[in-house]
């Protein structure tokens, strides 16, 4: 009885220990950094589906104001430098890697808003359907890129602050001694202006016209 009763203790025991090192947030910082991961996927993802949208608003622009050879150059070029930054999960935690991610990013932002702007000056491509249609898909894919910037702040935020807090910072510099904390995307300037783009600009005034009264 004696022996049955001590196995029962020693499984009592070995059921009670992980059980307490839950209650104690030990999952906390491995469920975080995971949550951590899955937002920065989603921000790839909409990056991805944004550069996929760009060759077709290219060319289609290019039909009708092959002369503005500047800003389809700038936006071809933009995309391509964007697309040549590799990214994964460790980036992150890399701040380097992750700002040179962001700051080619935030300037295909810039040339997309300038290349937007083109149609101003082009009633024709004003009225084109596949135009209209692509304008349509890009700015739902800025609002989309915006949200999920914002929520992968949140988490890693969320997760930052698990990293710093008691209890779970005694796992943090302990079993958990590798996790780095996670970097956020800044607002810079190119950022907050680049899903807000003009589309009623009007267009630049002939440089053949004179100015009226009171100009």
């Amino acid at each position: 009885m004696n022996r049955l009763a001590k196995s029962l203790a020693r499984l009592a025991l070995l059921v009670a220990i992980p059980v307490g090192l839950a209650g104690c947030g030990i999952n906390t910082i491995p469920t975080q950094d995971e949550a951590t991961k899955t937002a920065w996927a989603e921000v790839q993802n909409q990056y991805q589906r944004r550069s996929d949208l760009i060759p077709n608003l290219v060319a289609t622009v290019k039909g009708y104001a092959a002369q503005e050879k500047e800003v389809l150059t700038a936006v071809t070029e933009a995309r391509a430098s964007a697309t040549q930054v590799k990214v994964d999960a460790s980036t992150i935690t890399d701040p380097a890697q992750f700002q040179q991610f962001a700051a080619a990013q935030d300037k295909l932002s810039g040339v997309l808003g300038r290349l937007m702007m083109v149609q101003e000056q082009y009633p024709d491509l004003k009225s084109n359907q596949n135009f209209l249609a692509l304008q349509s898909q890009l700015e739902g894919t800025e609002n989309r890129i915006a949200i999920a910037r914002r929520d992968y702040n949140q988490t890693a935020q969320v997760y930052n602050t698990t990293l710093r807090t008691f209890p779970s910072i005694l796992w943090a510099k302990t079993i958990y001694s590798g996790q780095k904390p996670a970097q956020l995307f800044q607002a810079t300037a190119a950022a907050q202006s680049a899903p807000t783009v003009d589309f009623g600009t009007p267009a630049a005034p002939n440089a053949n016209t004179q100015p009226g009264p009171g100009q």
